[in-house]
């Protein structure tokens, strides 16, 4: 086989259809556009046009904010770890980062980060490396022997 004998397989494609060629051809005078006016030119079309009444999307109020460095944290809370704990997926000997909970299940994906969030017991010991904390959490990790490490604040010091 050459360069040359490929072909395309038949019916594959079609030929292009060649407009404003005559009435005879089934696409002569406005070659499939339409009337005339806006519509029938190239590159004009206003979509979202009321016939000069104000425009639905201008009519509106704008509303909201995104913020561009939002952060978006894994939020889990003291009482999942704990079923990780008992269930067997989590170790508690070893520390607790964003893999190991990705590998436990306990999160879906990695976003920036996880977020520690007291609701719940906790009751085993757990040394936790994350990127926040709220209070109550951190109280709590302690209180059950365990410690957190907060990443972000090894990011800033780094930074500063």
């Amino acid at each position: 086989m050459k360069l040359n004998d490929i072909r395309d397989n038949p019916g594959s494609s079609k030929d292009r259809m060649r407009v404003g060629r005559g009435i005879g051809s089934g696409k002569g005078k406005q070659a499939g556009r339409g009337g005339k006016g806006q519509t029938a030119r190239s590159g004009v079309r206003i979509k979202g046009f009321e016939g000069g009444q104000m425009p639905l999307h201008r009519r509106l109020p704008k509303r909201g904010f995104n913020a561009p460095f939002s952060t978006d944290y894994n939020e889990v809370n003291l009482g999942r770890l704990q079923q990780a704990v008992e269930a067997g997926k989590l170790d508690a000997g070893k520390p607790v980062t964003l893999e190991a909970l990705i590998e436990a299940g306990v999160c879906a994906k990695a976003r920036d980060g996880v977020k520690i969030l007291g609701n719940g017991e906790l009751t085993a010991k757990l040394n936790l490396e994350v990127a926040a904390a709220s209070k109550s959490a951190v109280s709590a990790i302690e209180k059950a022997g365990g410690s957190v490490k907060l990443l972000n604040e090894v990011v800033e010091a780094a930074e500063a």
